[in-house]
């Protein structure tokens, strides 16, 4: 794990991006815009191999706004406010803030990783797993990424993924990604 003397020096060195805050050795991720929200879908069943099943889990995008109230059970997808770029060496890994689970916020419950080479805006998965509703902020910190380096030669070559990296692409677009089920022709 780097220290913030080592990201300092990655940011100095060009082998990473950050204009967000620097806190201990971790940059601290805060909401941006925008939030894009799950909602009740007029299925039962989401059938993860069919994309416009996927798709009819999501509401409208919120772009403008300055306080949510995320609602007991409710999942939100947020965009981190600052872009991130990781060079090829380095990778990440998202963890929630302990003051923000002990009123029941979970955040980036799943998938903690940011691989080599991302080059974007990260999304966050926020799941209210309280009794009240909380009310968000934008541009509040939520979580924090702790950078580490990958040991032998790497390729410092970023590439931009296909779906995610630009902070208005929140949902999900695995069956795009990939073929789930009987194989496709």
């Amino acid at each position: 794990m780097l220290s913030a003397t080592s990201i300092s020096s990655a940011i100095e060195q060009g082998t990473m991006d950050w204009d967000g805050q620097l806190r201990g050795s971790g940059l601290l991720l805060s909401l941006g815009a925008p939030l894009q929200p799950l909602v009740a879908p007029g299925r039962q069943v989401i059938d993860l191999a069919d994309q416009s099943s996927i798709d009819s889990l999501y509401g409208e995008p919120v772009t403008e706004w300055e306080t949510y109230e995320l609602a007991p059970g409710g999942v939100l997808l947020g965009a981190v406010a600052e872009p991130l770029r990781l060079g090829g060496g380095l990778m990440g890994m998202i963890g929630g803030l302990s003051h923000l689970a002990r009123v029941g916020l979970a955040v980036h419950v799943t998938s903690p990783f940011v691989m080599p080479g991302w080059n974007g805006h990260l999304t966050l998965e926020l799941l209210n797993t309280g009794p009240a509703a909380l009310r968000l902020h934008h541009g509040m910190p939520v979580a924090r990424l702790v950078v580490f380096a990958l040991e032998g030669v790497q390729d410092d070559e970023t590439t931009p993924h296909t779906f995610y990296g630009r902070a208005a692409d929140l949902k999900s677009r695995y069956a795009d990604e990939f073929t789930v089920g009987p194989s496709r022709r």
